[in-house]
Parts: structure tokens; sequence; C-alpha cells
């Protein structure tokens, strides 16, 4: 395990040249021509999908997004891993999970609009809404890998983060539960190599993935912007997991190009030169060069992909744009799975306001 920290898993050079890993090559052997095709398409929607949504809060559609450029190769090959029963718990930046999980484009802005508590019924695509505590979702994600085992499903839990998360205690705890308890889960770090404005480097001295060994966990670091290789280790993790050898950590090594979210610059604390050391890494150009070399490209496939991405982010457009705006009194539903006294309370108050605001504004017309 210590040489899989040390030399992260890698199937694509980012010159598009293979690297023949004979352990991790056999996982991804279905991965013919039509599905490396399939691949790139979904990396190129990724990016579409997320570009439009950062132009829709520029423009003052959207009051936040955490943009995910540059990390799409992470996203997109662990979601293809999964199977339709597996559950994922993501954080606040795994969009393309979320749409590659089946959540519809049109609603996944909701909740960054303002106009709804969250965007999509979790239970309809086994995806939980965003998590804005940071590391919560570890917690989630272990005590349903739990419940899952003890009834008997044979499914996969998968746990996204990122590098910052790792010092947080909720994923410590979860990281320990999880061992105790043999839960099947997959803890997946994004390690996009800043937590907001803090490098990595503060969070561990030493790789993420060793926190790991800790706990007494596998763990391994891949190559974030290959996204064969991230289908390949994260296919072995879950499987894994389905076979009850319980949990896993994947440390996916990337880079956030943009902003951590839209209210960010990250000029003010990371240098350009940097920057453009991993814009040759890009996921979209590696999986291009790759399919050129192959000789899988031509305009007519280039064409397609495209328009499917511009489908995509029109259909993200038009749903944030169209979003309904709630009711005032909406704001009190679904904060609890049954009644609690103090939201009622609080309904009660908050009602009682707006009908004496609605009196007053009556009065000066």
């Amino acid at each position: 395990m210590v040489d899989k920290i040390a030399y992260p898993v890698q199937l694509i050079q980012p010159d598009g040249r293979r690297v023949f890993r004979p352990d991790y090559t056999s996982l991804v052997r279905d991965i013919g021509p039509d599905q490396l095709r399939g691949l790139y398409e979904d990396l190129v929607v990724a990016r579409r999908m997320d570009v439009e949504a950062v132009a829709l809060q520029r423009q003052g559609e959207l009051g936040l997004w955490a943009p995910m450029l540059g990390q799409e190769a992470a996203q997109v090959g662990s979601a293809r891993a999964l199977r339709s029963d597996d559950y994922a718990f993501i954080s606040y930046r795994e969009h393309a999970v979320a749409y590659f999980r089946g959540v519809d484009p049109g609603v996944m802005t909701r909740m960054w609009r303002g106009c709804a508590h969250s965007a999509w019924d979790p239970s309809s695509v086994n995806v939980t809404n965003p998590a804005i505590v940071v590391g919560s979702q570890g917690l989630h994600a272990t005590g349903y890998a739990m419940g899952a085992h003890l009834d008997g499903a044979e499914i996969a839990t998968i746990a996204y983060f990122g590098d910052g998360a790792t010092s947080q205690g909720d994923l410590a705890e979860a990281l320990g539960f999880s061992m105790s308890f043999n839960a099947p889960v997959v803890f997946f770090c994004q390690n996009n190599q800043f937590a907001i404005s803090e490098p990595v480097h503060l969070q561990s001295p030493v790789p993420i993935a060793q926190r790991a060994a800790g706990y007494g966990m596998p763990a391994l670091r891949v190559d974030g912007n290959d996204v064969l290789a991230v289908l390949a280790v994260t296919r072995q993790a879950t499987q894994r997991a389905r076979e009850g050898s319980g949990p896993t950590f994947i440390e996916a090594v990337t880079y956030r190009m943009g902003p951590h979210t839209t209210s960010d610059d990250p000029t003010r604390y990371r240098a350009a030169a940097e920057t453009e050391v991993w814009k040759a890494r890009d996921p979209i150009d590696r999986m291009r060069r790759l399919l050129d070399r192959e000789g899988l490209l031509d305009d007519t496939f280039l064409a397609g992909v495209q328009a499917t991405a511009d489908d995509v982010a029109a259909r993200l457009r038009s749903g944030t744009i169209g979003a309904p705006d709630p009711e005032p009194l909406d704001l009190f539903e679904h904060v609890y799975s049954a009644d609690h006294p103090l939201i009622d309370e609080e309904r009660e108050q908050y009602a009682a306001y707006l009908a004496g605001f609605a009196g007053i504004e009556e009065a000066l017309s």
C-alpha cells in the first residue's frame, strides 16, 4: 500500500499515452472505443455545465456556486464506477457526480439560487443534496453503509470530500467507526490542493492517503485528472465494499482551476505559474489526446459532443431562471422529518409578522 500512495495510479499520461498497469488495466478492460468516447463526452458535458452555472452566478441568477473546473475526471470516473443501487454522499462541489447519477440539471441550482432548501429527492437517484457542513457527509455515509450492510444489501456507499475536510473531527470519527464495524463505504478525497485559501501541506505534511493508515484502512492515491485510472480504482474499492471487505480510502490528486466559490479570489493566495503547470494536466485535453492517438476523433463526433454539452447547459439555464419562487412560509417546510414545536412556533410568529406587514402596505396604499 505504501507504493500505491507514493506513486499515484495512472493509466493515461498528460500527453495521451497509455500507462500499462496490469493490476489496474484489467479493471477497465471493458472500456473500448465507444466507452472511451463516452467518457470524453462526460468530461466535456461536466465542464460545460459548470461554466454555465458560473456565468449564471456572475449574471445575478445564482447567489453562489462552487466551481469544479479541473476536477471533472475525479468526479466522472468515480461516478461511472457506481451501480444504480450504490449511494453517494456528496459535499458541495460534486455537480458532475449528481448529474451522472441522474439529477436533472434543471433543478440542480435551486439551492444555490436560494429558492429551496435542497434541489432534488435523494432517494430517486441515490445521491444526497450538497452538504455545506464540511466533513459531515462522512458520518452520514458510514451510518447508511452500516444500515445497508445490516439489511443484507450488497451495495457500496461513497463519501466525497476535499483535502480540508480530512482535518475535521466528523471525518475522523467516520474513518474510525467504519473500520471498527467494517462498513462498506469508500472515502473519496478530491485533493484539489487548496481548502479555500490554505494549501494542502497545511492539512498534512505527508500525502493525505497516509492518514488512513492510522485507522488500519487500505488507501491509495490516484491521478485525479486521469478519468480511466479513477474509474479503475473506484471500481476496485466499491467491489471491496460490496463483497464485505470493508472501507477504502482514495485520494484523487487533482487541482481546483477556479475559485473555491464564486465569492473567492484565488489570485490572492496562489501563483499563476502554479495554475499553468496544472493546465498542462487538464483532464479533458488528456482524454482528447488519447482519442486522437487511437484514431477515435472526428469532426462529427466532436460536434455531437458539443451539441450534447450545450443542451445540458441550456437545460440548466432555463431551469435556473424559471425556478418558482417559494412562498415565504415555505421556509419552515422540510426542516425536520416530522412536526417540531419550535418550528411551529417560529412559523406562527413569522406568519403574524407577514400579516402585520401586509396590513401596513394596505394602509399606505
